[in-house]
């Protein structure tokens, strides 16, 4: 088992305008960042680097001018094979000019990402945009029943000014929390962190339930992908406990990354089913215990219960619960078992008597 840290990373490098109350509420979001994008395919020859009080902007086609926000500022200066760091030193006027003279002079053509007035990604050819709202689209139709984790505490940085709010969005959305959701999505990438509560079984006599992590990112921060897992608990900073049959997937950018949309489906719904699966195979095990005697009278299920390494003393106590409750099923005597345990004071004693429980159970996935 292993512990995975990824959304508690996520949660504390997230800002509050990048957090999402529900699945809904991203959705929305990235669907209206999609339709206020625009994909723009120019020579490096036709941009213009320009300057305007205090920033800079990038000029193309019928004399329209872009905002650059920080990502898209430092892949211009990559494109330029200038530094970023250097361009910051400079006022915006004199910036402009060594971006005007140092961007490339071929006709080999860049792919730039608009929104409203803001220019959010500059491209080379080989670049291929999936956006969030896509992915997404797969969430809402294959794992339906997975939702958000418990809110997480986390200390929080201020909230972004409404002039550093994209022309979509509501400078104080009532819908963002105050902590983190493990639902976000800034300027640079998208992360999402669902689990099916629900989805609770037993895996070799322990509790799981199954879960994942998908990412991606339409301006080229990172590369996208999901990592499907079962795990035992979520503690308050996201940290993901006792994870098993961890599986990850990512692909890059490229010309076959639509190709994704279809793997990452497999892995949502090779994940349903097996919860699927382990619940129906746990319900159909908790209905043979109800059915199934341990013994037919008391003696014999105290026999049953040494032989399985009960006490005689947690055992006595256990068949006579189990007689108060009118049956001597494996089942009635498991539950007895689990209730004893919760008022013993000694944890060792608790974890022994649940793994007794639980063996009892198991006798029952035999008959």
């Amino acid at each position: 088992m292993s512990n995975l840290t990824r959304a508690s990373e996520e949660l504390f490098r997230r800002s509050p305008d990048e957090r999402f109350r529900s699945l809904v509420d991203l959705y929305e979001h990235c669907q209206k960042e999609k339709e206020w994008s625009t994909e723009h395919w120019q020579s490096p020859r036709s941009l213009r680097a320009l300057s305007q009080p205090g920033t800079l902007t990038l000029g193309f086609d019928d004399e329209q001018e872009f905002f650059l926000n920080d990502w898209s500022f430092a892949q211009l200066c990559r494109l330029a094979g200038v530094s970023k760091d250097t361009l910051n030193r400079l006022s915006p006027e004199t910036a402009s000019r060594a971006l005007q003279e140092t961007l490339p002079p071929g006709d080999k053509p860049v792919q730039l990402l608009t929104a409203d007035k803001s220019l959010r990604a500059v491209h080379g050819a080989s670049y291929t945009r999936l956006f969030n709202v896509d992915l997404l689209n797969e969430v809402r139709e294959f794992a339906t029943d997975f939702q958000p984790p418990q809110e997480a505490a986390a200390e929080l940085t201020p909230q972004a000014n409404a002039d550093d709010v994209p022309p979509w969005e509501d400078p104080q959305p009532p819908s963002r929390p105050r902590g983190g959701t493990g639902l976000y999505c800034g300027e640079q990438d998208m992360f999402c962190f669902l689990v099916d509560p629900t989805g609770w079984t037993e895996i070799e006599g322990e509790a799981f339930a199954p879960g994942f992590f998908l990412w991606n990112s339409e301006v080229g921060r990172r590369s996208v992908g999901i990592q499907t897992f079962w795990f035992q608990a979520v503690c308050q900073n996201h940290i993901v406990w006792d994870a098993i049959e961890v599986v990850e997937f990512t692909r890059k950018h490229t010309a076959n990354v639509h190709e994704s949309l279809a793997e990452i489906r497999r892995l949502i719904a090779t994940l349903v089913e097996k919860r699927d699966q382990r619940r129906d195979g746990f319900v159909n095990v908790i209905r043979k215990a109800m059915a199934s005697k341990l013994g037919d009278d008391a003696d014999a299920v105290m026999d049953v219960l040494n032989k399985h390494g009960i006490v005689r003393k947690l055992a006595k106590e256990a068949t006579e619960a189990a007689q108060r409750q009118g049956a001597l099923t494996i089942f009635a005597v498991a539950d007895a078992l689990t209730r004893i345990a919760g008022h013993m004071v000694n944890a060792g004693d608790r974890t022994e008597a649940d793994q007794r429980a639980s063996a009892l159970l198991a006798l029952a996935a035999e008959a």
